[in-house]
């Protein structure tokens, strides 16, 4: 258990340094901006020092300001362990906007937001895949998917939209295009990595069905459905545990299958939609 934390942890912190690269050698120079929170301090930044001429609050401190109260939101209504991570991750990542400077590795802006987008993709990519959060727009999509029970992609487009309209608005026009050029190659690369879908669909055969049924539920508190089922080969009896996960569970999840029962054979699967209860308070 405490390696699993402990890689977890510097899983988070690589995953911010990554992003924090991205942004001050690819994104911040060439005025294209991030998606999320983190385009959000960008462009505060960005105003408060072109058009105030305020430049002792930069991207890193804007982004810990913009966090605190989505934490906060998180710490009550997501789950303490889970905004611990999230915590990590901007405090991290603040951290290293304001140690690593500010350089232009090129000046072509295409170059910047494409080799931007694809470093970043990365760093909030092994961050989710490590069941760990970047804080910000994750936060918020958790809570309003455990409100709602609706998909989130809206509430993200339309986060990502207002991003893009400012950036024409504080720089030139084409200065959105490649934002969104920059917003699309860091999605492909996040999918790439790991799954972006809200919920997903875990069908474990096991032989240790008791074990497993108690841990999961400790850990991630959602109920399933058990099946009998029969190995086709060697004719073993055993069960089928079915059971509907957020992707934000899906780590720990493995995590458990790993330690209470690591023959066990797992299919996990894109949950287009659900009807019916699924449990949103936990």
């Amino acid at each position: 258990m405490f390696l699993f934390e402990a890689k977890r942890v510097m899983i988070v912190i690589f995953g911010a340094l990554i992003n924090a690269i991205a942004l001050n050698f690819f994104f911040i120079s060439a005025d294209v901006y991030a998606s999320g929170f983190t385009g959000m301090a960008q462009i505060l930044a960005s105003f408060f020092s072109e058009y105030l001429n305020i430049n002792f609050i930069g991207t890193g401190i804007w982004l810990l300001l913009l966090n605190i109260p989505v934490i906060l939101l998180g710490w009550f209504k997501v789950g303490h362990h889970f905004t611990l991570y999230s915590i990590l991750s901007v405090f991290a990542t603040t951290v290293f906007l304001e140690l690593i400077p500010v350089l232009s590795i090129s000046d072509d802006i295409m170059l910047n937001a494409v080799f931007g987008g694809v470093i970043g993709g990365f760093g909030v990519g092994i961050t989710l895949k490590w069941g760990a959060s970047t804080g910000g727009s994750d936060i918020l999509a958790m809570v309003i998917s455990r409100v709602k029970d609706k998909p989130i992609g809206s509430y993200l487009m339309i986060i990502n939209g207002v991003i893009i309209v400012l950036a024409g608005l504080l720089n030139e026009p084409e200065n959105a295009l490649y934002t969104l050029v920059a917003l699309y190659v860091t999605t492909r690369v996040i999918d790439t990595i790991h799954t972006r879908h809200e919920k997903v669909t875990a069908m474990i055969v096991t032989k240790k069905t008791e074990e497993l049924q108690a841990a999961i539920y400790k850990k991630v508190a959602r109920g399933m459905t058990i099946l009998p089922a029969r190995g086709g080969y060697s004719k073993e009896e055993k069960s089928m545990l079915i059971i509907v996960i957020t992707r934000y569970e899906l780590y720990d999840l493995e995590r458990i299958i790993n330690e209470v029962d690591p023959n066990a054979f797992t299919n996990v699967v894109e949950t287009a939609g659900i009807f019916g209860f699924f449990r949103k308070d936990n």
